[in-house]
């Protein structure tokens, strides 16, 4: 027995967390496949964060305990080492940014931890705490990277073994790769031929893209709807242990995630945080067209439960798209009295209409941005083919952000009013003045032509905006002095909406 396997034995995680249930998904099941899910999120903390703090916490010396912990953290960790430092009496501080929301700075300093805001984003707050660890002296608590939080959260594993010995695959979400470390080499070093399946998100793939250049990679920047894993650099730690022990990760799209939600909610009537989600989306990606002719075991990680509730209406919007039931085009009609009319009777007649949005533009064409909800998968291409046949332009905007995030909810067409018009993505912390500070740092140099914002409650707000510049690069170099995250938009859906 190696030592990995020795310290996640002897980790101390049960004075404060549960040994939770491994869940029957009978609807996720399917033929010879049984699927379970571990539910994590049935925690005191609703999430497994609370196995590894306490097992690192608790086995402080006496030293180390009246300095006292600190961490950085925006969410499940920080409920983690707050709840574990009061159970055995130790000051912590929690160092979170300054977009944080409310739901969750309140459920840390319930468990007495003194809570310190700084920064935009964790970065900034995991800036300041190195700085408060000099100046303090507290233990620091690594929210991954760390070989005793990593033995807590591999009794996860432990649990799944003597729960369900004949286990065949476990899907584990990844951000730092804490959980994927300690779940690996329990599980490989005692049953190898389990299959270990990490799952991230297809915009914040740090462990991926490092596994697949055999060094750790450092992402340039995250997607920020599963915030939990929202993780530029994974633990050299829990890379190490998984270029040895994990057989594969994978990625999967916002959409794909929601859509687990969805999924989960009707097997368990709880409301998994995306990061929750992760390898319930994994699991039904990995086994996508498989019916499931060899038995197997599946177990998905239900990681997290701490969802804000004004999130859920954008989790509601995807989940359509990402369980095949939406689709999404843009349609060219002739713009005269009873095209329309054509069109509902010739393609439409029998489909439900989730979405349908029209200004008039110009007296020659009608652009019609258009949502259709498909009973089953073979629905959208019958749906294609009825436009194809009856002679109408389209574009499928299924996969277009900018017309998932925006367009859909914007009504207008293009404008004969402006000149030289340049459209950006643009990324703004969420935090009272952060807008007028922008608009400040552009100096009102040029004109905003558009702009379109709606609230997500994460910790980042995203706005298609619109600006009028004859010099293109100097507005570029002037939206690199605000500093922000911006990228140039050129998708079909607004250069025929907007």
């Amino acid at each position: 027995m190696n030592e990995a396997v020795k310290q996640i034995l002897l980790a101390r995680v049960y004075d404060v967390a549960i040994e939770t249930p491994l869940q029957h998904a009978v609807k996720l099941s399917t033929g010879n496949r049984s699927v379970f899910l571990k539910r994590e999120d049935l925690q005191p903390v609703h999430s497994f964060k609370l196995r590894g703090a306490y097992n690192r916490i608790a086995q402080l010396n006496d030293l180390e305990k009246q300095r006292g912990v600190i961490a950085a953290s925006a969410g499940n960790h920080a409920q983690g080492v707050a709840l574990s430092a009061q159970r055995l009496g130790i000051s912590a501080h929690i160092v979170m940014p300054i977009t944080t929301p409310k739901i969750k700075i309140e459920a840390v300093r319930s468990y007495g931890a003194s809570v310190i805001l700084k920064g935009d984003n964790y970065s900034e707050a995991a800036d300041h705490c190195k700085q408060l660890i000099k100046s303090t002296g507290r233990v620091y608590i690594h929210p991954f990277d760390d070989k005793l939080v990593i033995a807590g959260q591999g009794t996860v594993g432990r649990e799944i073994l003597e729960q369900l010995p004949n286990v065949s695959h476990i899907f584990v979400p990844v951000g730092g790769g804490g959980l994927l470390a300690g779940i690996s080499q329990y599980i490989k070093t005692l049953k190898p031929e389990v299959n270990i399946i990490g799952v991230e998100p297809d915009d914040s793939n740090a462990m991926y893209q490092s596994l697949k250049a055999g060094k750790r990679v450092q992402l340039a920047q995250v997607g920020i709807f599963a915030d939990g894993v929202a993780v530029k650099q994974v633990g050299k730690i829990a890379f190490d242990v998984a270029e040895k022990y994990v057989d594969q990760v994978i990625t999967v799209t916002t959409e794909q995630t929601c859509a687990a939600i969805q999924q989960v909610f009707e097997e368990t009537r709880t409301i998994l945080e995306p990061a929750g989600a992760l390898a319930t989306a994994g699991l039904t990606k990995y086994f996508d067209g498989d019916s499931g002719a060899q038995e197997s075991y599946c177990v998905a990680i239900c990681s997290g439960a701490n969802i804000s509730f004004e999130r859920l209406q954008f989790v509601a919007e995807r989940t359509k798209l990402g369980s095949g039931n939406e689709s999404l085009f843009a349609v060219k009609l002739p713009e005269k009295p009873g095209a329309l009319l054509n069109f509902c009777e010739q393609v439409i007649n029998g489909y439900n209409i989730s979405e349908f949005n029209y200004r008039l533009s110009n007296r020659e064409e009608a652009h019609i941005f258009l949502g259709i909800i498909m009973p089953d998968s073979n629905d959208k291409q019958k749906f294609i083919n009825s436009m194809k046949n009856d002679n109408y332009e389209f574009v499928d905007l299924s996969n277009d952000e900018v017309a998932k995030e925006h367009i859909r909810h914007m009504i207008g067409g293009t404008s004969s009013a402006t000149k030289n018009e340049h459209l950006y993505l643009v990324e703004f912390p969420e935090r009272p003045g952060a807008l007028a500070e922008f608009l400040h740092t552009m100096k009102n140099k040029w004109n905003i032509s558009l702009f379109h914002y709606r609230g997500q409650a994460g910790n980042i707000g995203r706005v298609l905006i619109g600006y009028e510049a004859s010099d293109e690069k100097m507005l570029c170099k002037q939206l690199e002095k605000a500093g922000i995250n911006f990228k140039k938009v050129e998708s079909y859906s607004a250069n025929i909406f907007l």
